[in-house]
């Protein structure tokens, strides 16, 4: 049974795998190519039959899962993308990862084979969103393509397509192999007791935490500067012919397009930016700028450039209501009289919460904030996001912390304040107090159980063939089909 445990956080290390190469781009994508049908053949049973002459020629070929190639490049690769994202790989064997990539692509074949349709506008349209949001961590458009390796823009947009794509055929075939699974109550108690009582998992300290944040007003005047100011830029374009881009480039303070000259792509068939974006920006016509509107991130005009079927292309100006020194120093003075009140027992901490706080996603559950992982209020100490730990990590259960300075996408500055409303130490499983994840790790074991149950059946119906030193590798699935 300790070997489920260990299955079960090899499961979460594989998922990880899928998801960097979602996001890390740094070498070719030659192993997501698809054999063309007139190639097929050269690399099905001729591959076993190659001469030690012959066999140079397919140099680097690692294996040949159905209708796709593994080099041994792409193996090195898998380690470099996550050595660059900080992922340790001291424990993870090149066995390991060259199984990881075997798994990978027998589920990509079998996609193809069951006809799983892929949304190539919603692959294009993630790859735009990723890449503006690489853009705008390292600098610009230019920097990532340099930090890459890559000739060209699209030639970094074709690669990433190509990953996205993939890994996305590869998730979608997994799940629909393990979509209708699900867990008795029984059989989680059974999962329960066949855990002898010396390997029961530790279930880490948890804890539930509560905030209050207020954010610092923005005055009417300052709002009217804005709209003034934005209303002037439209009648520049409109009036005397002036460059929306050129504008949108020196002024807009949307950082992520601003480089592109407010640029974006949105399509009508999927929620892209926010809802007050999209209602006017598909409301206008082609070559039309909107009058001035408010959104939770500032005050926008945009330009209508291009309808294309459902995609519309379009420029805008972001501009954002400067906030005084005044407003910061009343939110921090309102914050501070909640506070007292809170440790005064005139208040409790929730009552505060939904009486002042600011924070629309948290006020109305007296502060709790979700955990995004889990969806639940409990937070495992361990796995805190670093600068929640280190807000949190000296309080005492129901102690109200000082007031934090902090910020977001939308507001330069807010301040808070946090409690630990609740805190379970560190304990080994119970059935009772711990059903729900106990539960979980019966569901994904019965998972784990049934995707190896499928890939193993495939493996009999599918061209594999492994080449030189890989050979030696011990699976747990038949690869090499000695059975």
């Amino acid at each position: 049974m300790l070997l489920i445990i260990d299955n079960l956080k090899f499961i979460k290390r594989s998922k990880l795998l899928l998801v960097m190469s979602y996001f890390l781009f740094a070498g070719s994508v030659s192993a997501q190519e698809i054999i063309k049908d007139e190639e097929k053949e050269d690399v099905s049973e001729e591959v076993a039959e190659l001469s030690t002459q012959q066999r140079k020629k397919v140099d680097g070929v690692a294996a040949v899962v159905g209708d796709y190639v593994i080099l041994d490049s792409d193996i090195d690769r898998q380690y470099e993308m996550l050595a660059a994202s900080g992922v340790s790989t001291k424990d993870i064997t090149r066995c390991q990862m060259f199984g990881k990539l075997l798994e990978d692509k027998l589920l990509q074949h079998h996609a193809i084979q069951d006809s799983i349709t892929i949304n190539d506008a919603e692959i294009r349209s993630s790859v735009n969103a990723q890449l503006n949001a690489f853009a705008q961590q390292i600098g610009s458009m230019d920097k990532l393509v340099a930090y890459y390796k890559k000739e060209s823009e699209q030639q970094l947009r074709e690669e990433m397509y190509e990953l996205n794509k993939s890994n996305r055929m590869a998730a979608m075939m997994q799940q629909s192999i393990v979509e209708e699974i699900e867990v008795t109550p029984e059989e989680v108690r059974q999962f329960f007791n066949a855990i002898p009582e010396d390997e029961r998992p530790l279930f880490g300290t948890e804890l539930k935490v509560a905030q209050i944040v207020v954010i610092p007003e923005t005055s009417d005047e300052e709002k009217q500067k804005v709209i003034d100011r934005l209303n002037e830029f439209r009648s520049d374009v409109l009036d005397n012919g002036a460059s929306f881009t050129v504008k949108a480039t020196l002024y807009s303070e949307d950082t992520a397009s601003k480089p592109k000259g407010g640029a974006y792509t949105l399509n009508r068939t999927r929620p892209q930016m926010v809802k007050e974006f999209r209602d006017v920006a598909f409301s206008l016509q082609e070559g039309e700028v909107s009058e001035p509107f408010e959104s939770d991130f500032g005050y926008h005009i945009i330009l209508l450039e291009k309808i294309r079927g459902q995609e519309y292309d379009v420029r805008h100006i972001l501009l954002r209501p400067k906030v005084t020194k005044e407003a910061i120093s009343s939110a921090r003075e309102e914050l501070e009289m909640v506070r007292e009140k809170i440790i005064n027992k005139e208040l409790t901490f929730a009552e505060a919460a939904r009486e002042v706080s600011d924070e629309k996603e948290t006020k109305y559950e007296g502060g709790l904030l979700i955990n995004p992982e889990t969806q639940d209020y409990s937070f495992e100490l361990t796995k805190m996001e670093p600068e929640l730990y280190s807000q949190i990590q000296n309080l005492k259960q129901d102690e109200v912390s000082l007031i934090f300075k902090d910020s977001d996408r939308i507001n330069e500055t807010k301040f808070k304040i946090l409690m630990v409303t609740d805190r379970t130490d560190e304990h080994e499983a119970e059935f009772s107090k711990d059903y729900l994840k106990i539960k979980s790790l019966a569901l994904q074991e019965k998972q784990l159980n049934t995707v190896e149950k499928w890939q193993n059946e495939k493996i009999k119906e599918t061209f594999i063939k492994i080449n030189g030193e890989h050979r030696e590798c011990e699976f747990n699935s038949d690869w090499l089909k000695k059975q």
